[in-house]
């Protein structure tokens, strides 16, 4: 089935993978707060994307630049003067959206029409001081891009690593835009989290390297789970690239609130290193080893907004049908992205045998399974399936009276609701 946005909001917080930031003061529009389940499948998703992308790459260098920058690397880059959105408000109600939100000039808010003025451009870079003194001098800006930082560090990974082109360097972080609307749950946010790095070509390879990201991108679609045909490519027309790009294909998912974008495909060209080099007076270029000609490298950017990829995620999981007569709500998470893998229930809580046998075998557990491993024993064994099903637990291990006699446990999977007797020697090789 496809679930409504509600439904996945309503899952998050009832089951704790996402709460409304600041919510005992009301809340503040574009945050929000993971919680102990949201916080591992975001973890878990990361993850699987540095394992898919850089990880397993002999020319990938990790970093983790700090948020805060001189003012001069935002100059460079064109975000002071071009990151901008256009804005406009309704004269009636003074409501304020980007102009591509309003539909046939009716206001979303107040209803009337024709209330709209001429938009004007609005910044969407958090800005503030650093140091004691406000001054133009001390200005910088919570990064609203985690590129710059691997553009700035570009120079030292040369001098450090000595890399052969072509390389990348990779990074996951936090980055802050200033939203008019924020909306769609942790679609559109004004605090977001990114997965994304450059890869510094030859001019002359950009198109092979372009064709082999983008490949790659849906294959790492199709790893998380997220089904080919929920996926599409748009090719972005020259007039809404951003500043620094030739080229750039947008991923969209199909979101219950329709096609979105999940990621982007860029081709940066050398915009930023060659932009760095002039303000900077620092060298980028890149000396080949063969000893031919000093260049500045191009570069091919894939970004994934990884907010986004655990609403898609979750959106895609979201599964409902019918036991024993009553609705089962279960989110059909692969394995590796669950945030519980296996959970250990003893068959009655106050059994002491029961428990004791129990924490045994969730003690083991704990030490073979690779992730988290959940204990419950709070209600019955029903209320405790339903429970495990609505966070994606793939497998329930139950401890009864028959494991005291034969070291048997009942394992149940989430997604079929069968069960079958297996050994607690043997228990984690089928396990995640």
């Amino acid at each position: 089935m496809s679930a409504s946005l509600e439904d996945i909001v309503s899952l998050c917080k009832r089951r704790g993978f996402i709460y409304q930031g600041s919510e005992i003061y009301g809340g503040l529009a574009g945050t929000y707060d993971y919680g102990p389940l949201g916080t591992q499948l975001k973890r878990n998703i990361v993850a699987a994307w540095l394992k898919f992308f850089v990880d397993g790459w002999d020319d990938m260098y990790q970093i983790d630049s700090a948020i805060l920058m001189n003012q001069k690397v935002w100059q460079a880059s064109g975000h002071v003067d071009t990151f901008h959105d256009p804005l406009v408000e309704c004269s009636n109600c003074h409501s304020r959206y980007r102009q591509d939100e309003i539909k046939d000039d009716k206001c979303p808010n107040c209803g009337k029409e024709h209330t709209f003025g001429e938009p004007r451009q609005f910044n969407m870079m958090f800005k503030t001081n650093v140091g004691p003194v406000d001054d133009e001098n001390n200005v910088t800006y919570l990064r609203p891009e985690t590129a710059q930082g691997m553009f700035t560090n570009y120079r030292n990974i040369l001098d450090s690593f000595s890399p052969d082109l072509p390389f990348g360097i990779a990074q996951v972080g936090k980055s802050f835009r200033n939203e008019i609307s924020p909306r769609d749950f942790i679609f559109r946010v004004r605090e977001l989290e990114i997965a994304e790095f450059e890869y510094f070509i030859k001019e002359s390879d950009w198109e092979k390297y372009f064709e082999k990201w983008r490949k790659d991108m849906h294959g790492w679609f199709e790893k998380i789970g997220l089904p080919k045909d929920k996926i599409h490519e748009i090719e972005v027309p020259d007039n809404d690239r951003a500043h620094y790009s030739k080229r750039t294909i947008d991923f969209e998912f199909d979101y219950p609130f329709g096609k979105k974008e999940i990621a982007g495909l860029a081709y940066r060209t050398d915009f930023d290193l060659k932009n760095h080099q002039e303000k900077s007076g620092k060298d980028m270029s890149y000396r080949p080893k063969d000893g031919s000609a000093p260049f500045i490298p191009h570069v091919i950017e894939p970004t994934f907004g990884v907010d986004r990829h655990v609403l898609a995620v979750l959106a895609n999981a979201y599964s409902e049908d019918e036991q024993g007569g009553e609705k089962r709500v279960f989110l059909k998470l692969p394995a590796e992205l669950a945030p519980v893998k296996v959970a250990v229930f003893p068959l009655l809580k106050n059994k002491p045998e029961l428990v004791d046998k129990a924490k045994e075998v969730y003690k083991m557990l704990k030490k073979e399974v690779q992730g988290t491993v959940m204990w419950d024993d709070n209600g019955n064994i029903g209320k405790r399936y339903r429970r495990q099903d609505e966070i994606g637990t793939p497998y329930c291990v139950t401890i009864d009276f028959q494991t005291l006699e034969n070291d048997t446990v009942t394992v149940r999977h989430r997604d079929s609701t069968q069960q079958e007797r297996k050994a607690i020697r043997d228990l984690w090789t089928g396990l995640v």
